[in-house]
């Protein structure tokens, strides 16, 4: 791998009026969001004809007011200046219990009752109740699926991507791809070790990390990250800024990949040559970085591509899948993203859409970039993935249309 090419300091462009409408939607969101994920599954399971005894009636309404006052307290606590980890948990993990109650208090809730009301089944406080069992046996057997499937090792998802442009000395090039890792409040370094092992037995030429490695500063969750120090590759090993670097000295994060071996790609290219072919490998840093005020930090394409031959195809890595207009307005051939974690807990996926172009796998854009967008290796805030699975991807570039 040779490095070609320096930081860039231009300026990023400014988001797109869909993404700035939604950025104003959401402002308000932390006022409205707890009051109905937790009053609409209070009023389906409790007061909505079941006619319980006031013990449980009153017993239940007590649960749902803790939910809604200990989630926001326990996140503003564990996520803002304080950095709380275990108010941090009981905020993230209410937060998923609150979001699947509500989604099945919602379902279930208007489409079983209106099938038992077809179907004739009981009375009024029959159906009640029986919706009322229904949600907590389904919310229940998803939460603790969820959980399973956010703590275990991903599985290693395998595809060919096809590059008219890529050399014949690149054919079979692999590369692996990790993202959003997220070490966080929940201790996770043997999860980490075990990540690690898996990239390793895919042998891979380029391994990359397209951002989010944690939650909290490189100093509180070195030990998680330590582990990527063992990550192996043939070419390189490189990485660039998620938005939630950001979040905690993102500065920090990039100087802790450099010791661990990575090749933080912040604005610049690096050429990975085989065969007698040249790979341009490519990353920016994310679309947030601006308005973080740490000096130097934007995403900088122009930059990033500075130098390189125009003829040579083009590996970007960007966290988020936005970026792909600009990459494909510059010809870029493949970029790799993460960012939106496949939507985590569905029905999550339908408001990432609304800020994404693509939620997860392959996607074409413009004349020839292909997006590929991983639905992400770890997990942020709530432990649970609900009809998104975590993964390590492994990418074989191919010559040909």
């Amino acid at each position: 791998m040779t490095d070609t090419s320096s930081t860039g300091q231009a300026r990023g462009e400014a988001p797109a009026p869909r993404r700035r409408a939604l950025y104003r939607l959401m402002r308000y969101l932390p006022l409205v969001a707890p009051v109905l994920l937790w009053a609409v599954p209070c009023w389906v399971l409790l007061y909505a004809g079941q006619h319980w005894p006031a013990p449980v009636t009153a017993g239940g309404t007590a649960l749902f007011v803790l939910g809604l006052v200990a989630m926001p307290l326990g996140m503003a606590r564990g996520h803002g200046r304080r950095q709380q980890d275990a108010a941090a948990i009981v905020g993230d993990t209410l937060l998923g219990v609150s979001w699947v109650l509500f989604t099945w208090s919602v379902l279930l809730g208007v489409l079983l009752r209106l099938a038992l009301v077809v179907a004739g089944v009981g009375d009024g406080q029959d159906r009640a109740r029986a919706v009322t069992w229904a949600v907590l046996g389904v919310s229940a057997v998803l939460l603790a699926w969820g959980y399973a499937e956010a703590r275990r090792v991903p599985r290693v998802r395998r595809l060919d991507v096809r590059l008219p442009r890529l050399g014949a000395g690149l054919d079979g090039l692999r590369v692996v791809l990790v993202t959003d890792t997220h070490y966080g409040p929940l201790d996770r370094a043997r999860w980490s070790a075990r990540v690690c092992e898996t990239v390793n037995s895919l042998e891979a030429d380029l391994v990359c990390h397209t951002g989010d490695i944690a939650d909290g500063t490189a100093e509180r969750r070195r030990a998680q990250a330590a582990p990527l120090g063992t990550v192996r590759a043939t070419h390189a090993r490189v990485y660039v800024t998620g938005n939630h670097e950001y979040y905690s000295e993102a500065q920090g994060w990039v100087d802790l990949m450099d010791r661990l071996g990575w090749e933080p790609l912040r604005n610049r290219h690096l050429l990975l040559e085989r065969g007698g072919d040249t790979l341009v490998v490519a990353g920016v840093d994310d679309v947030t970085a601006e308005s973080s005020g740490l000096p130097g930090h934007r995403a900088h394409l122009a930059g990033a591509l500075d130098g390189a031959d125009p003829g040579l195809p083009v590996l970007l890595l960007a966290h988020q899948p936005a970026f792909v207009d600009r990459a494909a307005a510059a010809g870029v051939d493949l970029q790799l993203s993460g960012h939106t974690h496949g939507g985590q807990i569905w029905p999550f996926h339908h408001l990432v859409r609304l800020d994404q172009p693509a939620l997860a796998g392959l996607s074409h854009h413009g004349a020839r970039t292909v997006l590929y967008t991983s639905r992400g290796t770890g997990f942020w805030g709530p432990p649970f993935r609900v009809f998104a699975p975590s993964e390590i991807t492994l990418l074989v570039l191919r010559r040909g249309n």
